[in-house]
């Protein structure tokens, strides 16, 4: 599989794109105003203890406090049947990390169980497992990795835990120690900076998005990483020659006349990222539906009205939909559950077939995701991880007219409200005339299908009501003034 991965830096904000077979799969974007916080390890301070939820909320110094549930701290075994209140108090200093960033109204995720992560390794100074990749399926494989690593700890006479990453299948001993080198250098800075300070404080910031992409997303098939930036490109350069050698061949420095984003078309599938209607090839579409507890995804035929029956129609429908559905999943960073509406399919292996492509086309992401059967009802319900910020939710926010909702009142129903605004007005006070100030369409409605209406109205309130447009105004806004 051609895989690349395209980086368009300003220094206002760094964007990624990750591309399999000439197509937009991932995009991911960090503004030098707000961070991701992920990695990130502070020394907090508990605020508050929530036995009921077995949790705490932390101050590590952001806006909203963070969360942190009693399975995130380091315990031994005896230890995870006790109450979160008796594991910790009001007011005492904790190291934690974050897991997961604020989203909407939600503080960040803590773990007080911290990790670091490197090329080849991830280093847990608590633990004392060695665990490898999931990605990772080959037994005799894993069991090599695993004894490798084991070399690498007891060479540098190490007694903590390691998770060996999916880029480290292929290397040996000498390139985990120098990631536990590495590593352990950064936990030793860590714990001198923690003896020092006091809650809230920052201690460790992970890596920025571009250093980022080059330990975490590159892969055994990336045939190259185009960088947009000759500043980024030298950067990025130095750093994968210091700490991951094996990478630098792959880096280059995009030089072309056109933005690197609009040559691979990454532009445009970010505006469609946006929208809530996808449209596919055959013509038929998907409209995906986000909201706070989950995101529905309901499958359409449109103007796709197939060769052959109908079965075969919906089959065929659903099996382009499937792997839509999976790009859509990463593109736009959807967590939590998701509720899938295939059309209706008759047959048994039909459904199995649309059920293993959603899956095949899951197998790339990153992000862990389980998908369960069709229901009784027909649907098909996947969590996925949360792991940051929607796209939605980073590249927009919420209409100030609908709030959110993606609907007005109609020009008649405000027409409706005002009459009764204008009755109530009447007869609280008394007046010589009423003035009603609306939207464009609102007045015209007023002056044209309601006229009737708004005559009779006059005559019983007994005083002339003036029609006024306000542009500004949005549909459902108006107001009634006494005069």
């Amino acid at each position: 599989m051609r895989h690349e991965i395209l980086l368009n830096f300003t220094p206002l904000e760094t964007r990624v794109a990750v591309v399999e077979q000439g197509m937009v799969q991932d995009i991911l974007i960090e503004r030098a105003t707000h961070r991701g916080l992920v990695g990130n390890v502070y020394l907090g301070q508990v605020i508050r203890v929530l036995p009921g939820m077995q949790a705490c909320f932390v101050d590590v110094g952001l806006e909203r406090s963070a969360f942190l549930h009693a399975k995130d701290l380091p315990l031994d075994e005896a230890s995870r049947e006790l109450p979160i209140n008796r594991l910790v108090t009001e007011g005492q200093s904790l190291l934690v990390q974050v897991i997961k960033d604020p989203t909407g109204t939600k503080g960040a995720r803590l773990t007080a169980e911290v990790s670091l992560a490197a090329r080849h390794l991830v280093l847990m100074p608590f633990a004392s497992h060695i665990g490898i990749s999931q990605r990772i399926e080959d037994e005799s494989t894993r069991e090599h990795l695993k004894q490798r690593a084991q070399d690498a700890l007891n060479r540098l006479s190490l007694a903590c835990g390691v998770i060996v990453r999916t880029a480290g299948d292929g290397h040996g001993e000498e390139d985990f120690v120098d990631d536990l080198s590495y590593l352990k250098r950064v936990w030793d800075d860590i714990c001198v900076a923690q003896s020092a300070a006091k809650p809230p404080q920052l201690l460790f910031e992970d890596l920025p998005l571009t250093h980022r992409l080059v330990r975490d997303q590159i892969r055994r098939d990336t045939e190259r990483v185009l960088v947009d930036s000759a500043e980024t490109f030298a950067k990025l350069s130095a750093f994968a020659e210091k700490y991951m050698p094996e990478v630098s061949p792959l880096l280059s420095h995009y030089t072309g006349d056109r933005p690197l984003f609009d040559l691979y078309q990454v532009e445009t599938e970010l505006e469609r990222a946006l929208g809530r209607q996808v449209e596919l090839k055959s013509g038929a579409y998907l409209v995906i539906d986000q909201t706070e507890a989950m995101t529905t995804v309901d499958v359409n035929t449109g103007r796709f009205v197939g060769a052959h029956t109908l079965e075969q129609t919906v089959f065929r429908t659903n099996l382009e939909a499937a792997v839509a559905i999976g790009r859509q999943l990463r593109l736009r960073n959807l967590g939590g559950i998701i509720v899938i509406d295939f059309i209706d399919m008759q047959e048994a292996e039909h459904q199995r077939q649309v059920l293993r492509t959603l899956e095949s086309a899951l197998d790339q992401d990153p992000v862990k995701t389980r998908v369960s059967g069709f229901n009784e009802m027909g649907l098909v319900v996947l969590t996925r991880k949360r792991t940051r910020e929607r796209l939605s939710e980073l590249l927009q926010e919420p209409c100030p007219v609908c709030r959110g909702t993606g609907q007005v009142k109609t020009a008649e129903t405000v027409c409706y409200d005002i009459f009764r605004a204008i009755l109530r007005e009447a007869r609280a006070y008394s007046a010589d005339k009423t003035t009603v100030i609306a939207a464009p369409a609102v007045i015209d409605r007023l002056i044209d299908e309601e006229s009737d209406a708004l005559a009779d109205l006059e005559a019983f309130i007994h005083r002339p009501i003036r029609l006024q447009v306000d542009a500004s105004f949005s549909q459902d806004r108006f107001e009634v003034v006494l005069s």
